[in-house]
């Protein structure tokens, strides 16, 4: 069976396609693109019988190592059970990737779909307003964030790391319940880095698959031995807080100015606007997980602790 079909529908002499997809059995019909990326592309999927819309990720596999890493972010989701991590709903390999003979594989991944979107696109739409979120509500849902790296974390048997996190990969529920997203990134969080192959293979991960503005100084120069941990989403997760307060990563506007975000990043300087609405205590909290020596940053039941400190004490003041 074909992987893709066609549902020809005339209008008024104009000829639309509406693209259909049969995975696992189950038909979908296409709507539109959401989001597309270099090794995938995002639709939004209605399905045929309960016309219940999904989020429908299909990524094209050239070679067994690429199936084999595109298999792997539905193996990690499978691994993690939170509210705040996003669950695969079907899937379906179809095709055979040989390098050789030159064919490709597409693995199809049905997921929820969120309609609110990104994080990224709520900030961005402040940000056009200087619109800046109460802190009580940042802390709400940074709170939900942690809860959704803490699973990932503490995944068994091996913890694991998610290795991209930013806001454009976290997405708001109905209920603005933050989902962690795309686990294409995901690996297994620590790693004994022996000698200099090992240390530029994972620098040249990192800079594949970890977004320039939020990875952890430790990626930007991976050092021939030493252990890297799960601390380098607790960086991410620091820059993710920054962008809640005031709309980007603090390393966006270097990298828009195209000044070296790796030595900015290594530098360590955090720029907290002077006329900051937000608390010291929440300046203190971004700088807390902003520490450039990884050994020195806090790990995720920490940040979650001193969170959930803040949220109290904010309350007692309102």
């Amino acid at each position: 069976m074909q992987s893709i079909g066609w549902t020809l529908i005339m209008k008024r002499g104009c000829l639309c396609r509406k693209e259909t997809l049969n995975i696992n059995g189950s038909r979908y019909t296409i709507r539109e693109r959401l989001a597309q990326g270099g090794f995938s592309l995002i639709d939004l999927g209605e399905n045929a019988s309960t016309r219940r819309s999904y989020a429908i990720k299909r990524i094209t596999c050239h070679s067994i190592d690429d199936q084999n890493i595109a298999l792997r972010e539905i193996e990690n989701c499978r691994k993690i059970d939170s509210e705040n991590v996003i669950r695969v709903v079907d899937y379906e390999l179809k095709g055979q990737a040989d390098i050789v003979i030159n064919t490709t594989s597409t693995l199809y991944i049905v997921l929820p779909y969120y309609k609110h979107g990104a994080l990224a696109d709520h900030l961005l739409a402040r940000a056009r307003k200087q619109d800046h979120m109460p802190e009580a509500q940042i802390l709400q849902i940074f709170l939900g964030v942690c809860e959704g790296l803490k699973a990932i974390h503490e995944a068994k048997p091996v913890p694991l790391a998610h290795r991209d996190l930013k806001t454009a990969n976290i997405c708001l529920s109905d209920s603005f319940e933050p989902i962690i997203v795309d686990l294409g990134s995901m690996t297994e969080a620590r790693l004994q880095i022996v000698g200099q192959s090992d240390a530029q293979r994972l620098q040249d991960e990192a800079e594949e698959r970890s977004s320039i503005v939020y990875r952890a100084p430790e990626l930007f120069t991976v050092k021939s031995y030493c252990t890297i941990d799960e601390r380098t989403d607790i960086w991410s997760l620091g820059c993710v807080l920054y962008a809640m307060c005031y709309f980007s990563s603090p390393f966006d506007p270097i990298y828009e100015r195209g000044d070296s975000v790796a030595l900015a990043v290594l530098s360590g300087n955090v720029n907290i606007p002077e006329d900051s609405i937000y608390t010291d205590d929440m300046h203190e909290l971004i700088n807390y997980m902003l520490r450039t020596d990884p050994m020195e940053r806090p790990f995720i039941f920490s940040v979650i602790e001193r969170t959930h400190d803040l949220i109290q004490k904010l309350e007692g003041r309102l």
